[in-house]
């Protein structure tokens, strides 16, 4: 379990450095940043523990987690003249954070038994609703809802998850190759704009 800890402190430090600078798009002040942050690293595992019935939620206990977001946010706002497109360091640490998160998910419900189509929908939870309560936040749709690829990556990563463990893959390399699954192709479908269909027509 131990590089699962790795894995969430990773994926911890990504989600917050996204969330900084989707605060920084839209020109937030210093705290409204680290909120922005917080919600976008630590909402998707509240909302986790909340459904799996792990109350209080563990970041109440650990202050490792906060203390993460804190740095990564301060990392953030000090490289922030450096950075010429804040979309792309968004869409960049966002993806890292939906593979790091949806492998920690899945561990969870690997944990407590669940089927694995549970798991792999704990792991989208996890991955995905802390960009949600961002977007939201940010007065943006979010993007789970718009037609870009986004928890469908998760989905795809959690499927590879069990199809290497049933053919016998250590866990390790198991959970490698999925958490870069879901980054490429994730990078890989906004680089070639790749869309779910849309029932609506554009005009």
């Amino acid at each position: 379990m131990e590089s699962l800890r790795v894995i969430e402190i990773v994926g911890t430090a990504a989600f917050s450095i996204a969330g900084t600078f989707a605060a920084m798009e839209k020109k937030l002040d210093v705290f409204g940043t680290f909120i922005i942050a917080f919600i976008t690293a630590l909402g998707g595992g509240t909302l986790r523990d909340i459904l799996i019935g792990e109350v209080p939620v563990k970041w109440l206990f650990e202050y490792g987690a906060g203390l993460i977001v804190l740095l990564s946010t301060i990392a953030g706002l000090l490289f922030r003249t450096l950075i010429k497109n804040y979309h792309n360091v968004l869409l960049f640490f966002d993806s890292i954070g939906l593979g790091f998160f949806t492998v920690v998910g899945i561990q969870t419900g690997i944990s407590l038994g669940m089927h694995p189509l549970s798991c792999i929908a704990l792991g989208t939870i996890t991955a995905c609703f802390g960009g949600v309560i961002r977007d939201i936040s940010l007065s943006n749709i979010p993007l789970i809802f718009q037609k870009e690829i986004y928890a469908t990556t998760c989905i795809l990563g959690g499927t590879v998850f069990f199809i290497l463990l049933e053919l016998g893959v250590p866990l390790l390399p198991v959970e490698i190759i999925c958490l870069l699954t879901i980054v490429l192709f994730r990078l890989l479908s906004v680089k070639f704009n790749w869309h779910l269909p849309t029932i609506w027509k554009t005009t």
